[in-house]
């Protein structure tokens, strides 16, 4: 079923504030969560609100926390986050950074102690629009095992980086360590579809394309096998690190729900450094003729740069409604 936006968004904002949010607090949480469902990434969208909602209750999210300068140096600045609202701690941090790059050319925030962000992607777009390159990362507790292991020891880790253009839609790309993540396990188990590829292993040990066998298992593969495995390790010391906080085996003993006291870092750099507008749009330019250009398993299919499907998502579900799952939208309206 689709739902326009304004509404959906209307719905998260009534639940929030109900949950105890303010009004502030509750625009900017319902405007990401409907924006990411609009955007086709439904998984951190209206299918994380009840969850959400559940952490508040809990008392696992301090409403009231707000981000606490621990340390500056130069261009770098470090956080504790009071495990307050994952979405407004992370639009600090981003904004933050980006009035740090505009001073120095690049700025660096080390978020520690917050908790879940939902869509990373949301605060690498967010960059991108102030015309931004952005990197941005998050630890989190044990979600797949690493790789060797049958047990889950390594963080799916997040990690997202956007590369403005002035001519064209930014090149954004938001990715997990996992072949998939547990949230799109969920949009397509919901849906009683398999994945497009195999994700990991049943109940039985054999490898399977059932989101729900995965979910049960916890087995899930990392993206590009090793090679995931070794990133997610290295996403999450260097984040616990640079903020000073808890690294995975850390945030694994916390018990608060899913991200609870991770570490998140913002990397906002200014593109003009080095390279003039015209030399970045002749980069951009040359790569889209040279995807463009080569030759497709399908020929009527269209090869993309990171970012290019997502707003064409966003363009239909604003037209025609965002997407939402049945159960998920009840589940909503009964909160």
């Amino acid at each position: 079923m689709r739902i326009p936006f304004e509404t959906v968004k209307a719905e998260l904002k009534k639940v929030m504030m109900k949950a105890g949010l303010s009004e502030e607090q509750a625009e900017i949480c319902s405007q990401v969560h409907t924006e990411s469902s609009c955007d086709g990434v439904y998984s951190h969208g209206l299918n994380r609100v009840p969850r959400f909602i559940n952490y508040i209750r809990n008392g696992w999210i301090n409403i009231n926390g707000k981000p606490e300068l621990i340390k500056a140096a130069g261009c770098m600045e470090n956080y504790d986050g009071n495990l307050g609202i994952g979405i407004i701690n992370a639009k600090f941090a981003m904004n933050r950074a980006c009035e740090l790059a505009e001073e120095h050319g690049i700025g660096v925030v080390c978020l520690r102690n917050t908790t879940h962000w939902m869509r990373g992607g949301t605060y690498a777009w967010d960059a991108a629009k102030k015309g931004y390159l952005a990197i941005c990362w998050t630890n989190t507790e044990s979600a797949m095992p690493a790789w060797g292991a049958k047990r889950p020891s390594v963080g799916n880790n997040p990690f997202c980086i956007a590369i403005p253009s002035k001519k064209h839609d930014p090149l954004v790309l938001d990715i997990a360590m996992s072949q998939y993540s547990y949230g799109k396990l969920q949009v397509l188990r919901l849906k009683g579809e398999q994945l497009p590829f195999p994700g990991g292993y049943d109940t039985n040990g054999n490898i399977t394309s059932d989101p729900g066998e995965i979910e049960k298992t916890m087995r899930m593969f990392p993206m590009g096998y090793w090679k995931g495995s070794g990133m997610a390790i290295a996403l999450d010391v260097a984040a616990a690190i640079l903020a000073n906080g808890k690294a995975t085996f850390a945030l694994d003993k916390v018990g608060k729900g899913s991200c609870a006291e991770c570490c998140q870092i913002f990397i906002s750099i200014n593109p003009y450094v080095f390279s003039s507008e015209d030399e970045v749009e002749e980069i951009f330019e040359g790569t889209i003729k040279q995807l463009s250009d080569g030759e497709k398993i399908d020929p009527n299919s269209t090869v993309t740069y990171p970012g290019q499907r997502t707003i064409r998502t966003r363009q239909y579900s604003m037209e025609h409604g965002v997407e939402v799952d049945e159960s998920i939208w009840n589940e909503i309206l009964s909160l």
